[in-house]
């Protein structure tokens, strides 16, 4: 009875990566095709600043520029040389990460805001490059019919497009996973609980930040190129300061340090913003036809009442009653192991 007890968190674990499979295969049926594939590159994106901000401790206002110079890649590829647009969007990541290796090693060099500034600086100097190459990006036009080529299969209609395109967002998201419950992951937590203990544990700290970094930006692209064949576009937009503080949202609503709360915030602001725009909400006198209001609002409410987001929020609250309707069994360093995060938020 003690081992099958010791064992229901990791069946229960897997028990929620085949809920999150079915939900994901079952999506385009019960949303509009285009949304859903917005909700799962935006999960696959706020996945990715994730590995950051909640495992590492990095704050990034700077990953638009990895997003957005992946989507003018994997869009000038497809264009230019017809190939299946995975080999595109795959072009587009290796171009984000290699983007990021610069960045990553002078912003390393700093914490906190300031950090975030020096990555938010990086992210401009993209999209005045990407507003000033008119002849490869389009400007302010933007660049437009973007093919969805795959071995000369009928990708138009956005249903099946979806599917083409999920295998893609599955594999992001399982390299983080894998990040995440690996050594690897590990040293990323302790640094980002203690940067100075770590290095003296001999962890060259600076070298695993420019790691992660140039890893996060790498599933960044592989979202940012999906996003944009998906769209048949890619605009000023995706470079834009307010992608950056857009996908940060996502991260913190859902629950930093978690990966499934990155998945659940995306699809809640995503569906959200879907709704908003096609519903006037009126308010007193006032018309609110835009979602920046209503959906700031919600991300106040939720900081101020749920300090570790939404999942976070529930994940912790299960541990807490699993603790105290187990105490014979709370003190059992396995069982302590399978119920804690890997990556709790301070």
């Amino acid at each position: 009875m003690t081992v099958l007890l010791m064992r229901m968190p990791r069946l229960w674990r897997w028990i929620g990566l085949a809920a999150g499979l079915l939900v994901a295969l079952a999506l385009p049926w019960f949303v509009y095709p285009p949304v859903a594939l917005d909700m799962i590159a935006w999960a696959l994106f706020a996945v990715s600043l994730d590995l950051l901000l909640g495992y590492t401790g990095l704050l990034s206002f700077g990953h638009a520029a990895f997003w957005g110079s992946s989507a003018y890649t994997a869009g000038v590829i497809a264009i230019h040389t017809g190939v299946p647009f995975p080999v595109a969007v795959l072009g587009g990541a290796v171009v984000a990460m290699v983007l990021a290796v610069p960045i990553a090693l002078l912003s390393v060099r700093r914490t906190g805001i300031y950090f975030a500034m020096v990555t938010l600086a990086f992210a401009q100097m993209v999209y005045f490059v990407a507003n000033q190459w008119r002849s490869l990006t389009g400007g302010e036009n933007g660049l437009q019919g973007i093919p969805r080529n795959l071995f000369g299969l009928d990708l138009s209609d956005p249903f099946y497009f979806y599917y083409a395109g999920l295998p893609i967002v599955l594999v992001g998201l399982a390299i983080a996973w894998r990040i995440v419950h690996s050594p690897f992951g590990r040293v990323l937590v302790a640094i980002r609980e203690n940067p100075a203990r770590s290095r003296a544990l001999g962890y060259e700290v600076g070298r695993y930040k420019v790691m992660i970094f140039v890893i996060s930006a790498g599933l960044s692209g592989l979202a940012g190129g999906l996003y944009a064949v998906g769209h048949g576009f890619a605009s000023l937009q995706e470079v834009y300061w307010t992608t950056s503080g857009k996908v940060v949202i996502m991260t913190i609503l859902g629950g930093i340090g978690t990966l499934w709360g990155s998945v659940l915030g995306a699809g809640l602001i995503v569906q959200l913003e879907d709704y908003l725009a096609t519903s006037g909400i009126h308010v007193g006198p006032l018309d609110i036809t835009g979602p920046g209001l209503i959906t700031g609002l919600i991300f106040v409410a939720v900081v101020l009442l749920f300090r570790r987001g939404i999942w976070g929020t529930v994940a912790h609250l299960l541990r807490s009653r699993a603790a105290e309707t187990e105490p014979h069994l709370s003190g059992t360093p396995a069982v302590v192991a399978e119920h804690e995060s890997v990556a709790e938020p301070r």
